[in-house]
């Protein structure tokens, strides 16, 4: 079995063992997902759509099951990011929440990569989304409601990122930017990240491995497994809704408990975890 064969399985004590039978209050709300088109992003627009919200995903290609609108753009363009966000305004006559998701890294040692590979990273993972969101804020800013951004991070971003030191530093800086839009742009917009940890997608093996390495990875957290997707789409959901209506310049970390530390498995006083 695969970690994508996995990851439809379903693991005890993901999102599908729930009904969603509670109202967020999301029901046609229009957000834009950046990065929608596979793994968190998907996930996340999937959960919104379950919701009753309207969800437009945007990235490079469409995939062929997407069900959902979708939008080609490359948010690391202002000019196609503000292209993009007023399509979505025209289309649908509002903007009510955007998540920023599209990002990620390769892993390279610093010392073997460019600077340009680093500035790159940066400019995806942190200056993007602030570009996205500096998008949205003209728009939610002077609609009935306001509206809500939330920003996909990491814990790479809280911890050492050895292999993806660019990544975290960016997630780090975006985190700290939030806290300081927040006071900006309240109380019309709010602002919030999740901070997310390690999260089974269709591209897990390229970061753990075999599904031997999914396991033993999934083994250290506290909850047992790796996220999945909807765990992330789930949190998202709350951030975005009226629930969360007086939340902005906040992370709200979804990690299942977090990283065991590394002297419990090194102690020899007979500790049990």
């Amino acid at each position: 079995m695969n970690a994508q064969s996995q990851a439809a399985e379903r693991p005890m004590g993901s999102p599908a063992d729930a009904e969603r039978s509670i109202d967020l209050g999301l029901e046609k709300a229009v957000v834009l997902v950046t990065g929608g088109t596979k793994g968190v992003g998907a996930g996340i627009a999937r959960v919104l759509a379950e919701l009753g919200a309207v969800p437009v995903v945007c990235g490079r290609n469409r995939v062929a099951d997407l069900d959902c609108e979708f939008v080609s753009c490359d948010v690391r363009d202002a000019d196609a990011v503000d292209a993009m966000v007023a399509g979505v305004v025209e289309t649908h006559g509002r903007l009510d929440g955007v998540v920023n998701n599209a990002g990620g890294s390769p892993f390279a040692l610093a010392a073997d990569a460019s600077p340009r590979f680093a500035s790159k990273i940066v400019e995806l993972n942190l200056l993007a989304p602030l570009t996205v969101a500096r998008a949205a804020h003209a728009v939610m800013r002077h609609q009935d409601g306001g509206g809500a951004i939330v920003n996909v991070s990491s814990v790479s971003g809280h911890r050492p990122s050895p292999g993806t030191s660019a990544y975290g530093a960016a997630k780090a800086g975006l985190d700290n930017a939030i806290t300081s839009l927040a006071i900006e742009w309240a109380p019309r917009v709010r602002i919030n990240s999740v901070v997310c940890g390690s999260v089974l997608t269709e591209r897990a093996h390229l970061h753990f491995g075999d599904d031997a390495g999914v396991a033993a990875v999934g083994a250290t957290i506290p909850m047992g497994r790796l996220a999945m997707p909807e765990d992330v789409g789930n949190a998202v959901a709350f951030l975005l809704s009226p629930l969360a209506g007086y939340i902005t310049g906040s992370t709200l970390t979804v990690h299942g408990g977090g990283e065991k530390p590394a002297f419990l498995a090194a102690a020899t006083a007979g500790n049990p975890m």
